[in-house]
């Protein structure tokens, strides 16, 4: 923000970002104290309520038990940090307000670009589809460069790679928006690379689970609109869940990494049996204070597509690594 505050004020922008992490507040004052060093008079609001720590003891006897989403593992017992996803009407209401910038703690990352949306074209909470068209814009943009090519299955087709430019959404009233990027930079956009973007870490497309919206992307519509500019419409939305995700920390053990250069001849062999003495060495130093073992350990040979499992190319690989150039 340093390199551009000044212009943030002079021309009306506003600033929305998740950037607070668990500490929001500090996040602010850091702007505040930033604001303040330029002579600048800002107005900043942060969204709080995101930590759920002092809801864990209930939320370890509700009925029924709190589960992880995706294992239903219980809830660990040694928990360091427990915050939830937000969304997007803190947001909406903070620029209804008059905030020139909004800080937030833990939010679901398109809801920075729906609570301006929320603002700036009066979308209520009941309007499910246009809250799910937000939310998609939203979701398209929240990875930068991945929706301009960055993440493109055919990749070696994106022009201007080192240049590649960050994407812009032009969003309308009715829920509708075009991909593009500013001019003069690298990068893609055609209806492939945005609906790669669109299926990116969202599960189910047909409910995507958002605080604000249930959002159904099985009827969308990605199409062509010019150089560099693709149009995105159709999104539908139903009522959200009644209850939020949670995102938590917790402690269970330690976890430690090391590397050792192995050359010459038979580098592969010799390499793998160096790891195995190391980690069996430092088992036995464990025995030896009283500790217990190793919970998990994994072994790479890098270079020799260790990391490939049953992909890998023995002979090759063993040919590669002990060659002399």
């Amino acid at each position: 923000m340093k390199a551009v505050l000044k212009d943030v004020v002079q021309q009306g922008i506003r600033v929305v970002s998740n950037a607070g992490g668990v500490n929001p507040q500090g996040c602010a004052d850091a702007l505040a104290a930033l604001a303040a060093e330029q002579g600048i008079a800002l107005k900043i609001a942060v969204v709080s309520g995101d930590d759920v720590s002092a809801l864990l003891p209930a939320l370890r006897q509700s009925q029924p038990p709190v589960r992880e989403l995706q294992s239903g593992a219980a809830l660990p017992e040694r928990v360091l940090t427990a915050n939830a996803y937000l969304g997007a009407r803190p947001i909406q209401a903070a620029l209804d307000a008059g905030a020139q910038v909004v800080i937030t703690g833990r939010c679901v990352d398109s809801a920075v670009t729906l609570g301006v949306l929320m603002h700036e074209f009066e979308w209520q909470a009941d309007d499910f589809d246009l809250l799910a068209a937000g939310s998609l814009a939203g979701h398209i943009i929240e990875c930068g460069c991945q929706a301009t090519g960055g993440l493109h299955t055919d990749w070696d087709t994106v022009p201007d790679w080192p240049n590649i430019g960050y994407p812009i959404v032009e969003c309308s009233a009715d829920g509708s928006f075009v991909v593009t990027k500013p001019a003069g930079t690298g990068g893609k956009l055609v209806p492939a690379v945005v609906g790669e973007q669109m299926l990116y870490e969202i599960g189910d497309p047909a409910a995507y689970l958002l605080p604000d919206v249930t959002a159904d992307f099985t009827q969308v519509r990605i199409e062509q609109a010019g150089e560099h500019r693709v149009r995105v419409h159709g999104a539908r939305g139903h009522a959200p869940t009644a209850s939020y995700k949670v995102s938590a920390t917790y402690v269970d053990g330690f976890k430690t990494a090391a590397q050792l250069t192995i050359v010459g001849f038979d580098a592969v062999a010799k390499a793998r049996r160096t790891g195995e003495a190391i980690l069996a060495r430092t088992a036995a130093l464990f025995a030896q204070q009283g500790f217990g073992p190793y919970s998990a350990t994994q072994l790479e040979v890098l270079g020799a597509e260790s990391c490939y499992g049953p992909h890998a190319q023995a002979l090759q690989r063993a040919r590669r690594c002990c060659a002399w150039p």
